[in-house]
């Protein structure tokens, strides 16, 4: 591979790596999950489909946990559904991006290579979500209606900002790949089908999400200072928004399940717990800023108005036992 541009030898040969990675290490969503296999049957009263009250913050309310086994397998599946829709629908923003980004690149970029071989496993990901939405039969419309029609626009300019579109991927995988991850380490009580999907999700995301940051690393060496400082602001800022997009459900489900108002508002974001859960998903990204120079006092004080500072992880994914429901 012939290699052009301004950065490192250890930049390329990172993105060497994950291409490689890419190449002897993927999944086809029609080959690697078994779709049709008995035990893969989609079961619309399978009590999995209830919501962890440690790990969801609908499932933690006490509103929640006092229906009836049926209602909470009914809002559980609905949610699981339209969580995995919304999934699709960030990683559609994602390719729109990367695509506008690196239609301007030269000859011989390994980034190029890179971001072409990601948006192949996304695209493998959409389709794997579509399925399982599919299949499990609820009819939900994923993004939140605003956002949902802004998403062609986002994706489209984040490609002419990169610093951004990169800091806004991380804001969008992040919440999923820790949610998804919590509920692995949490016994996986879940639907095989969904509980497959999302390993083989993780499996790529991590590939992804180590892109991201080696891109970042990357950039930033070269960026002035009010590119950087710039920067500083967008992660948080970018962080607690597309966490709010993506994990926060659409009015309709509200409306259809007759969910009462101090409830939602409680789950999402206002109750100790919840907040606890929202901060969570961003360790990594904590440390990540730190490791970046983007954390300052200016910046500090921007995550802890957010409601979404607290610890820096000490490794990749490492496990917050911190968060635990009060029953």
């Amino acid at each position: 591979m012939r290699y052009s541009g301004i950065h490192d030898s250890d930049y390329h040969a990172a993105l060497l790596t994950l291409s490689e990675g890419s190449v002897h290490r993927s999944f086809d969503p029609y080959l690697d999950v078994p779709w049709d296999a008995p035990e893969f049957a989609i079961d619309p009263n399978d009590p999995r489909w209830v919501l962890s009250p440690a790990l969801d913050p609908l499932g933690a309310t006490a509103w929640y946990r006092d229906l009836p086994l049926d209602r909470q397998i009914e809002i559980g599946r609905w949610r699981h559904a339209n969580s995995i829709k919304v999934g699709a629908a960030f990683e559609s923003i994602l390719i729109r991006g990367m695509m506008q980004y690196i239609m301007r690149l030269p000859n011989g970029s390994a980034e190029f290579r890179y971001c072409l071989h990601e948006m192949t496993e996304e695209c493998n990901h959409i389709q794997m979500f579509q399925e399982l939405v599919n299949r499990i039969g609820v009819d939900v419309p994923g993004m939140r209606p605003t956002f949902r029609m802004l998403s062609p626009f986002i994706g489209v300019l984040g490609g002419f900002a990169p610093l951004g579109l990169f800091i806004g991927i991380l804001g969008g995988e992040e919440p999923i790949d820790h949610y998804q991850k919590a509920l692995i380490r949490d016994g996986a009580n879940l639907p095989p089908a969904v509980l497959r999907t999302m390993q083989i999700h993780i499996a790529e995301e991590a590939r992804h999400i180590s892109f991201a940051g080696e891109f970042l690393r990357a950039h930033l060496v070269h960026a002035g200072p009010v590119m950087r400082a710039a920067a500083g602001v967008t992660f948080p800022l970018a962080m607690r928004w597309l966490a709010g997009e993506i994990m926060t459900p659409p009015k309709s489900f509200a409306r259809t399940f007759d969910i009462p108002p101090e409830v939602m508002r409680e789950a999402f974001w206002r109750s100790e717990h919840s907040r606890a859960i929202l901060a969570g998903y961003f360790d990594d990204m904590r440390a990540l800023a730190d490791e970046l120079g983007l954390m300052n006092r200016t910046t500090k004080r921007l995550w802890r108005r957010l409601a979404i500072d607290g610890r820096h992880s000490r490794y990749r994914s490492e496990p917050d036992r911190s968060v635990r429901v009060v029953v």
